[in-house]
């Protein structure tokens, strides 16, 4: 799944990432480690991996888009 990188805390790792239909999901700092980023800048494209559906999903993965 794909969506954009909307909010990024370094000091807690976590943040939010926006949907392609505008729905802000957060994603804690388990879900950025385990994508191995250092750092993500708002407005990035990023891949994520996910649990749940709708107010249940849960981010499990961040990681950069590469195509």
């Amino acid at each position: 799944m794909q969506a954009t990188a909307y909010t990024y805390d370094p000091e807690s790792r976590s943040g939010q990432v926006l949907l392609d239909d505008g729905t802000p999901v957060p994603f804690d700092a388990v879900a950025f480690d385990a994508g191995g980023l250092r750092l993500l800048r708002p407005g990035q494209r990023v891949r994520i991996e996910a649990e749940g559906e709708g107010t249940a999903l849960r981010i499990t993965l961040v990681t950069l888009q590469t195509f």
